[in-house]
Protein backbone atom coordinates (compact mmCIF):
# COMPACT_ATOMS: atom_id res chain seq x y z
CA UNK A 1 0.00 0.00 0.00
CA UNK A 2 1.50 3.34 -1.07
CA UNK A 3 1.65 6.17 1.39
CA UNK A 4 1.20 9.72 0.16
CA UNK A 5 4.06 12.20 0.02
CA UNK A 6 2.78 14.26 2.94
CA UNK A 7 2.88 11.26 5.31
CA UNK A 8 6.34 10.29 4.12
CA UNK A 9 7.50 13.90 4.62
CA UNK A 10 6.14 13.94 8.18
CA UNK A 11 7.72 10.56 8.94
CA UNK A 12 11.06 11.83 7.67
CA UNK A 13 10.75 14.99 9.77
CA UNK A 14 9.82 12.92 12.84
CA UNK A 15 12.77 10.59 12.33
CA UNK A 16 15.16 13.53 11.96
CA UNK A 17 13.76 15.12 15.12
CA UNK A 18 14.24 11.89 17.10
CA UNK A 19 17.80 11.47 15.87
CA UNK A 20 18.70 15.13 16.60
CA UNK A 21 17.17 14.85 20.08
CA UNK A 22 19.11 11.61 20.68
CA UNK A 23 22.39 13.17 19.57
CA UNK A 24 21.87 16.18 21.89
CA UNK A 25 21.00 13.84 24.74
CA UNK A 26 24.10 11.73 24.12
CA UNK A 27 26.36 14.80 23.89
CA UNK A 28 25.09 16.22 27.19
CA UNK A 29 25.13 12.82 28.85
CA UNK A 30 28.71 12.16 27.73
CA UNK A 31 29.93 15.44 29.29
CA UNK A 32 28.14 14.53 32.49
CA UNK A 33 29.77 11.10 32.52
CA UNK A 34 33.24 12.56 32.11
CA UNK A 35 32.58 14.74 35.16
CA UNK A 36 31.13 11.82 37.17
CA UNK A 37 33.20 8.67 36.42
CA UNK A 38 31.61 6.77 39.32
CA UNK A 39 28.22 6.51 37.64
CA UNK A 40 28.80 3.54 35.32
CA UNK A 41 25.11 3.08 34.62
CA UNK A 42 25.03 6.57 33.07
CA UNK A 43 27.81 5.54 30.72
CA UNK A 44 25.80 2.59 29.49
CA UNK A 45 22.59 4.54 28.99
CA UNK A 46 23.85 6.60 26.04
CA UNK A 47 24.69 3.61 23.81
CA UNK A 48 21.55 1.83 25.01
CA UNK A 49 19.40 4.61 23.56
CA UNK A 50 20.87 4.05 20.10
CA UNK A 51 20.81 0.29 20.52
CA UNK A 52 17.14 0.34 21.51
CA UNK A 53 16.28 2.42 18.45
CA UNK A 54 18.26 -0.01 16.32
CA UNK A 55 16.30 -2.94 17.69
CA UNK A 56 13.02 -1.36 16.61
CA UNK A 57 14.27 -1.38 13.02
CA UNK A 58 15.70 -4.89 13.48
CA UNK A 59 12.28 -6.20 14.48
CA UNK A 60 10.72 -4.90 11.28
CA UNK A 61 13.52 -6.04 9.01
CA UNK A 62 14.83 -2.56 8.17
CA UNK A 63 18.42 -3.68 8.52
CA UNK A 64 20.15 -0.74 6.82
CA UNK A 65 18.59 1.72 9.28
CA UNK A 66 19.31 -0.67 12.15
CA UNK A 67 22.92 -1.00 11.03
CA UNK A 68 23.59 2.75 11.16
CA UNK A 69 22.24 3.08 14.67
CA UNK A 70 23.98 -0.08 15.92
CA UNK A 71 27.31 1.07 14.51
CA UNK A 72 26.83 4.46 16.19
CA UNK A 73 26.04 2.68 19.46
CA UNK A 74 29.21 0.59 19.21
CA UNK A 75 31.39 3.59 18.32
CA UNK A 76 29.94 5.55 21.25
CA UNK A 77 30.35 2.58 23.60
CA UNK A 78 34.04 2.39 22.75
CA UNK A 79 34.49 6.16 23.09
CA UNK A 80 32.93 6.65 26.52
CA UNK A 81 34.18 3.37 27.97
CA UNK A 82 30.92 1.67 28.87
CA UNK A 83 30.80 -1.56 30.85
CA UNK A 84 31.94 -4.75 29.12
CA UNK A 85 28.37 -6.05 29.37
CA UNK A 86 27.04 -3.14 27.32
CA UNK A 87 29.92 -3.36 24.85
CA UNK A 88 29.22 -7.09 24.37
CA UNK A 89 25.56 -6.32 23.67
CA UNK A 90 26.56 -3.74 21.04
CA UNK A 91 28.86 -6.25 19.33
CA UNK A 92 26.30 -9.06 19.29
CA UNK A 93 23.49 -6.80 18.03
CA UNK A 94 25.68 -5.64 15.16
CA UNK A 95 26.68 -9.24 14.37
CA UNK A 96 22.99 -10.17 14.15
CA UNK A 97 22.31 -7.29 11.73
CA UNK A 98 25.32 -8.13 9.55
CA UNK A 99 24.18 -11.75 9.40
CA UNK A 100 20.72 -10.69 8.21
CA UNK A 101 22.37 -8.53 5.55
CA UNK A 102 24.50 -11.44 4.34
CA UNK A 103 27.75 -9.79 5.53
CA UNK A 104 29.08 -13.03 6.92
CA UNK A 105 32.74 -12.18 7.53
CA UNK A 106 31.91 -8.94 9.38
CA UNK A 107 29.21 -10.74 11.35
CA UNK A 108 31.57 -13.54 12.37
CA UNK A 109 34.18 -11.07 13.63
CA UNK A 110 31.69 -9.07 15.71
CA UNK A 111 30.01 -12.17 17.12
CA UNK A 112 33.27 -13.77 18.28
CA UNK A 113 34.31 -10.52 19.97
CA UNK A 114 30.94 -10.34 21.70
CA UNK A 115 31.09 -13.95 22.90
CA UNK A 116 34.60 -13.45 24.26
CA UNK A 117 33.42 -10.48 26.32
CA UNK A 118 30.26 -12.24 27.51
CA UNK A 119 32.28 -15.18 28.81
CA UNK A 120 34.45 -12.72 30.69
CA UNK A 121 31.70 -10.62 32.32
CA UNK A 122 29.15 -13.38 32.95
CA UNK A 123 30.42 -16.97 32.90
CA UNK A 124 31.11 -19.39 30.01
CA UNK A 125 27.78 -21.21 30.33
CA UNK A 126 25.53 -18.17 30.75
CA UNK A 127 22.32 -18.18 28.63
CA UNK A 128 23.46 -14.91 26.99
CA UNK A 129 26.47 -16.81 25.65
CA UNK A 130 24.11 -19.47 24.29
CA UNK A 131 22.11 -16.79 22.47
CA UNK A 132 25.28 -15.42 20.87
CA UNK A 133 26.43 -18.93 19.92
CA UNK A 134 23.12 -19.38 18.06
CA UNK A 135 23.87 -16.25 16.06
CA UNK A 136 27.38 -17.52 15.36
CA UNK A 137 25.93 -20.84 14.17
CA UNK A 138 23.64 -19.06 11.69
CA UNK A 139 26.65 -17.06 10.40
CA UNK A 140 28.65 -20.23 9.84
CA UNK A 141 25.65 -21.80 8.11
CA UNK A 142 25.33 -19.14 5.42
CA UNK A 143 29.08 -19.51 4.82
CA UNK A 144 28.67 -23.25 4.28
CA UNK A 145 30.76 -24.03 7.38
CA UNK A 146 28.33 -26.68 8.56
CA UNK A 147 30.59 -28.48 11.04
CA UNK A 148 31.40 -25.22 12.81
CA UNK A 149 27.73 -24.24 12.72
CA UNK A 150 26.75 -27.50 14.36
CA UNK A 151 29.49 -27.21 17.00
CA UNK A 152 28.31 -23.72 17.96
CA UNK A 153 24.67 -24.79 18.10
CA UNK A 154 25.46 -27.88 20.18
CA UNK A 155 27.33 -25.67 22.67
CA UNK A 156 24.27 -23.43 22.88
CA UNK A 157 21.96 -26.41 23.43
CA UNK A 158 24.17 -27.77 26.22
CA UNK A 159 24.18 -24.40 28.00
CA UNK A 160 20.40 -24.00 27.77
CA UNK A 161 19.66 -27.57 28.90
CA UNK A 162 21.79 -26.94 31.99
CA UNK A 163 19.49 -24.04 32.85
CA UNK A 164 16.07 -25.17 31.57
CA UNK A 165 14.13 -28.46 31.15
CA UNK A 166 14.13 -29.92 27.63
CA UNK A 167 10.40 -29.24 27.13
CA UNK A 168 10.62 -25.57 28.15
CA UNK A 169 9.37 -23.18 25.43
CA UNK A 170 12.66 -21.27 25.61
CA UNK A 171 14.44 -24.32 24.09
CA UNK A 172 12.16 -24.37 21.04
CA UNK A 173 14.01 -21.74 18.92
CA UNK A 174 17.18 -23.83 19.15
CA UNK A 175 15.26 -26.88 17.91
CA UNK A 176 14.06 -24.81 14.95
CA UNK A 177 17.61 -23.66 14.19
CA UNK A 178 18.88 -27.22 14.45
CA UNK A 179 16.17 -28.27 11.99
CA UNK A 180 17.32 -25.58 9.54
CA UNK A 181 20.94 -26.68 9.86
CA UNK A 182 19.98 -30.31 9.26
CA UNK A 183 18.13 -29.25 6.10
CA UNK A 184 21.29 -27.56 4.83
CA UNK A 185 23.24 -30.73 5.60
CA UNK A 186 20.71 -32.85 3.71
CA UNK A 187 19.50 -34.74 6.80
CA UNK A 188 15.84 -34.31 5.97
CA UNK A 189 14.29 -36.95 8.25
CA UNK A 190 15.98 -35.53 11.36
CA UNK A 191 15.13 -31.99 10.28
CA UNK A 192 11.44 -32.87 9.94
CA UNK A 193 11.44 -34.46 13.39
CA UNK A 194 12.85 -31.31 15.05
CA UNK A 195 10.63 -28.90 13.12
CA UNK A 196 7.36 -30.79 13.65
CA UNK A 197 8.10 -31.17 17.37
CA UNK A 198 8.90 -27.46 17.60
CA UNK A 199 5.72 -26.49 15.75
CA UNK A 200 3.61 -28.52 18.19
CA UNK A 201 5.09 -26.64 21.16
CA UNK A 202 4.92 -23.24 19.41
CA UNK A 203 1.30 -23.81 18.44
CA UNK A 204 0.42 -24.67 22.05
CA UNK A 205 2.22 -21.56 23.33
CA UNK A 206 1.32 -18.92 20.74
CA UNK A 207 -1.52 -20.37 18.65
CA UNK A 208 -1.75 -21.07 14.90
CA UNK A 209 -2.19 -17.43 13.86
CA UNK A 210 0.99 -16.15 15.54
CA UNK A 211 3.82 -14.86 13.35
CA UNK A 212 6.38 -17.21 14.91
CA UNK A 213 4.14 -20.21 14.25
CA UNK A 214 3.74 -19.06 10.64
CA UNK A 215 7.48 -18.57 10.15
CA UNK A 216 8.33 -22.06 11.38
CA UNK A 217 5.56 -23.54 9.23
CA UNK A 218 7.30 -21.79 6.33
CA UNK A 219 10.57 -23.54 7.16
CA UNK A 220 8.83 -26.92 7.22
CA UNK A 221 7.14 -26.08 3.90
CA UNK A 222 10.56 -25.40 2.38
CA UNK A 223 11.76 -28.81 3.59
CA UNK A 224 8.75 -30.44 1.95
CA UNK A 225 9.56 -28.78 -1.39
CA UNK A 226 13.08 -30.21 -1.19
CA UNK A 227 11.48 -33.63 -0.67
CA UNK A 228 9.05 -33.00 -3.59
CA UNK A 229 6.10 -33.17 -1.16
CA UNK A 230 4.43 -30.25 -2.86
CA UNK A 231 0.83 -30.65 -1.68
CA UNK A 232 1.93 -30.69 1.97
CA UNK A 233 4.23 -27.74 1.33
CA UNK A 234 1.46 -25.77 -0.35
CA UNK A 235 -0.95 -26.22 2.57
CA UNK A 236 1.65 -24.93 5.03
CA UNK A 237 2.96 -22.05 2.95
CA UNK A 238 -0.52 -20.68 2.27
CA UNK A 239 -1.07 -20.37 6.03
CA UNK A 240 2.37 -18.79 6.44
CA UNK A 241 1.75 -16.20 3.74
CA UNK A 242 -1.65 -15.24 5.16
CA UNK A 243 -0.21 -14.47 8.61
CA UNK A 244 2.93 -12.75 7.32
CA UNK A 245 0.93 -10.44 5.05
CA UNK A 246 -1.23 -9.38 8.00
CA UNK A 247 1.90 -8.34 9.90
CA UNK A 248 4.17 -6.99 7.16
CA UNK A 249 1.88 -6.20 4.25
CA UNK A 250 2.01 -7.88 0.85
CA UNK A 251 5.31 -6.47 -0.48
CA UNK A 252 7.75 -6.59 2.45
CA UNK A 253 11.17 -8.14 1.87
CA UNK A 254 10.74 -10.44 4.88
CA UNK A 255 8.28 -12.38 2.70
CA UNK A 256 11.10 -13.37 0.31
CA UNK A 257 11.65 -16.91 1.74
CA UNK A 258 7.90 -17.52 1.48
CA UNK A 259 7.80 -16.32 -2.13
CA UNK A 260 10.72 -18.64 -2.92
CA UNK A 261 8.84 -21.64 -1.55
CA UNK A 262 5.68 -20.75 -3.48
CA UNK A 263 7.79 -20.30 -6.63
CA UNK A 264 9.27 -23.80 -6.18
CA UNK A 265 5.76 -25.24 -5.94
CA UNK A 266 4.72 -23.31 -9.06
CA UNK A 267 7.76 -24.65 -10.95
CA UNK A 268 6.83 -28.20 -9.95
CA UNK A 269 3.38 -27.58 -11.45
CA UNK A 270 5.08 -26.12 -14.57
CA UNK A 271 3.42 -22.78 -13.89
CA UNK A 272 6.54 -20.99 -15.06
CA UNK A 273 4.85 -17.62 -15.47
CA UNK A 274 3.79 -17.52 -11.79
CA UNK A 275 7.20 -18.79 -10.64
CA UNK A 276 9.01 -16.12 -12.67
CA UNK A 277 6.75 -13.39 -11.30
CA UNK A 278 7.44 -14.45 -7.68
CA UNK A 279 11.19 -14.82 -8.17
CA UNK A 280 11.52 -11.43 -9.85
CA UNK A 281 9.50 -9.85 -7.04
CA UNK A 282 11.75 -11.50 -4.46
CA UNK A 283 14.92 -10.37 -6.23
CA UNK A 284 13.76 -6.76 -6.58
CA UNK A 285 12.59 -6.60 -2.96
CA UNK A 286 15.82 -8.02 -1.57
CA UNK A 287 18.11 -5.88 -3.70
CA UNK A 288 16.22 -2.75 -2.72
CA UNK A 289 16.59 -3.50 0.98
CA UNK A 290 20.01 -5.17 1.30
CA UNK A 291 21.79 -4.79 -2.04
CA UNK A 292 23.02 -7.54 -4.38
CA UNK A 293 25.44 -9.20 -1.94
CA UNK A 294 22.88 -10.93 0.28
CA UNK A 295 23.16 -14.73 0.24
CA UNK A 296 19.47 -15.08 -0.63
CA UNK A 297 20.14 -13.11 -3.83
CA UNK A 298 22.31 -15.97 -5.06
CA UNK A 299 19.58 -18.44 -4.13
CA UNK A 300 17.01 -16.45 -6.15
CA UNK A 301 19.36 -16.24 -9.14
CA UNK A 302 19.86 -20.02 -8.98
CA UNK A 303 16.10 -20.55 -8.97
CA UNK A 304 15.59 -18.16 -11.89
CA UNK A 305 18.35 -19.91 -13.85
CA UNK A 306 16.74 -23.29 -13.18
CA UNK A 307 13.36 -21.89 -14.22
CA UNK A 308 14.66 -20.61 -17.56
CA UNK A 309 16.44 -23.90 -18.25
CA UNK A 310 13.23 -25.82 -17.59
CA UNK A 311 11.22 -23.46 -19.82
CA UNK A 312 13.84 -23.57 -22.59
CA UNK A 313 14.87 -19.91 -22.35
CA UNK A 314 18.61 -20.62 -22.43
CA UNK A 315 19.68 -17.07 -23.30
CA UNK A 316 18.19 -15.65 -20.10
CA UNK A 317 19.46 -18.64 -18.14
CA UNK A 318 23.02 -18.06 -19.38
CA UNK A 319 23.29 -14.46 -18.15
CA UNK A 320 21.73 -15.25 -14.77
CA UNK A 321 23.89 -18.33 -14.30
CA UNK A 322 27.09 -16.36 -14.80
CA UNK A 323 25.89 -13.63 -12.45
CA UNK A 324 24.97 -16.19 -9.78
CA UNK A 325 28.37 -17.88 -10.00
CA UNK A 326 30.22 -14.56 -9.80
CA UNK A 327 28.28 -13.24 -6.81
CA UNK A 328 28.29 -16.52 -4.88
CA UNK A 329 32.00 -17.18 -5.43
CA UNK A 330 32.82 -13.64 -4.30
CA UNK A 331 30.64 -13.96 -1.20
CA UNK A 332 31.24 -17.57 -0.13
CA UNK A 333 33.89 -19.14 -2.35
CA UNK A 334 33.59 -22.21 -4.54
CA UNK A 335 32.92 -24.67 -1.70
CA UNK A 336 29.40 -23.70 -0.71
CA UNK A 337 26.05 -25.38 -1.40
CA UNK A 338 24.61 -22.38 -3.26
CA UNK A 339 27.76 -22.03 -5.38
CA UNK A 340 27.66 -25.75 -6.15
CA UNK A 341 24.06 -25.42 -7.29
CA UNK A 342 25.02 -22.48 -9.54
CA UNK A 343 27.79 -24.56 -11.14
CA UNK A 344 25.36 -27.44 -11.66
CA UNK A 345 22.97 -25.09 -13.48
CA UNK A 346 25.85 -23.94 -15.68
CA UNK A 347 26.73 -27.58 -16.48
CA UNK A 348 23.14 -28.18 -17.60
CA UNK A 349 23.35 -25.13 -19.83
CA UNK A 350 26.56 -26.48 -21.39
CA UNK A 351 24.70 -29.69 -22.20
CA UNK A 352 21.95 -27.78 -24.00
CA UNK A 353 24.65 -25.84 -25.86
CA UNK A 354 26.32 -29.12 -26.90
CA UNK A 355 29.42 -28.22 -24.88
CA UNK A 356 29.73 -31.72 -23.49
CA UNK A 357 33.38 -31.59 -22.44
CA UNK A 358 32.85 -28.39 -20.43
CA UNK A 359 29.73 -29.89 -18.82
CA UNK A 360 31.59 -33.03 -17.77
CA UNK A 361 34.50 -31.05 -16.27
CA UNK A 362 32.12 -28.80 -14.33
CA UNK A 363 30.20 -31.80 -12.94
CA UNK A 364 33.43 -33.30 -11.60
CA UNK A 365 34.38 -29.95 -10.06
CA UNK A 366 31.03 -29.72 -8.27
CA UNK A 367 31.17 -33.30 -7.00
CA UNK A 368 34.66 -32.73 -5.57
CA UNK A 369 33.45 -29.54 -3.91
CA UNK A 370 30.44 -31.27 -2.36
CA UNK A 371 32.66 -34.01 -0.95
CA UNK A 372 34.59 -31.34 0.96
CA UNK A 373 31.57 -29.54 2.44
CA UNK A 374 28.91 -32.21 2.98
CA UNK A 375 28.29 -35.88 3.54
CA UNK A 376 28.57 -38.33 0.66
CA UNK A 377 24.83 -38.70 0.11
CA UNK A 378 23.80 -35.06 0.17
CA UNK A 379 20.73 -34.36 -2.00
CA UNK A 380 22.76 -31.86 -4.04
CA UNK A 381 25.02 -34.74 -5.03
CA UNK A 382 21.95 -36.43 -6.51
CA UNK A 383 21.27 -33.27 -8.56
CA UNK A 384 24.78 -33.37 -10.03
CA UNK A 385 24.53 -37.11 -10.74
CA UNK A 386 21.27 -36.39 -12.57
CA UNK A 387 23.13 -33.81 -14.66
CA UNK A 388 25.80 -36.39 -15.50
CA UNK A 389 23.05 -38.83 -16.49
CA UNK A 390 21.60 -36.19 -18.84
CA UNK A 391 25.07 -35.58 -20.29
CA UNK A 392 25.66 -39.26 -21.09
CA UNK A 393 22.14 -39.62 -22.44
CA UNK A 394 22.81 -36.76 -24.87
CA UNK A 395 26.09 -38.32 -25.99
CA UNK A 396 24.43 -41.70 -26.58
CA UNK A 397 26.07 -43.51 -23.65
CA UNK A 398 22.88 -44.92 -22.17
CA UNK A 399 24.54 -47.46 -19.87
CA UNK A 400 26.46 -44.69 -18.07
CA UNK A 401 23.36 -42.50 -18.03
CA UNK A 402 21.33 -45.25 -16.35
CA UNK A 403 24.14 -45.86 -13.84
CA UNK A 404 24.27 -42.25 -12.66
CA UNK A 405 20.49 -41.95 -12.63
CA UNK A 406 20.23 -45.01 -10.37
CA UNK A 407 22.84 -43.54 -8.01
CA UNK A 408 20.77 -40.34 -7.81
CA UNK A 409 17.61 -42.34 -7.09
CA UNK A 410 19.37 -44.23 -4.31
CA UNK A 411 20.41 -40.99 -2.60
CA UNK A 412 16.92 -39.50 -2.92
CA UNK A 413 15.29 -42.59 -1.43
CA UNK A 414 17.68 -42.43 1.52
CA UNK A 415 16.58 -38.82 2.09
CA UNK A 416 12.85 -39.59 1.79
CA UNK A 417 12.57 -37.51 -1.38
CA UNK A 418 9.53 -38.32 -3.51
CA UNK A 419 10.82 -39.65 -6.81
CA UNK A 420 9.91 -38.06 -10.15
CA UNK A 421 9.50 -40.33 -13.16
CA UNK A 422 12.24 -40.36 -15.81
CA UNK A 423 9.85 -38.88 -18.35
CA UNK A 424 9.05 -35.94 -16.10
CA UNK A 425 12.70 -35.48 -15.18
CA UNK A 426 13.81 -35.45 -18.80
CA UNK A 427 11.07 -33.04 -19.84
CA UNK A 428 12.18 -30.62 -17.08
CA UNK A 429 15.87 -30.78 -17.92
Amino acid sequence: MKRNKKILFLEEKSTKFILVFTCIFIFLNTNFIQANPQLQSRRNRSSKVLRSMSRVYMAYGEYNKAQKLAEQALALARTIQVSDKELASCLVDLAWIYQKQGKASEAEKMCNLGIRLQKKVYYPNHPYVAYSLRILSSIYQIQGKYNQAQDALEQAIKIMLDAYPSDDHIIVPIQVELGELLIARGEFAKAEMYLTHAITLIDETYGPEHLYTANVNGKLARLYTLQHRYSEANALIERTLKVQQKVYGSKHHLLVPTWLTIAKIAMAKKDYEQAEKLLKRALASLEEETGPQHYLTGNILNNLTSLYIKSGNYKKAESLSRRAIKELEESFGAENNLTALAFNNQARLYIHQNKYSEAGDLCEKVLNSLQNISEQNHPLTAEVLETKALLYQRTGEQVKADKFRQEAIKIRRSKQIVLVSSEQKNSNS
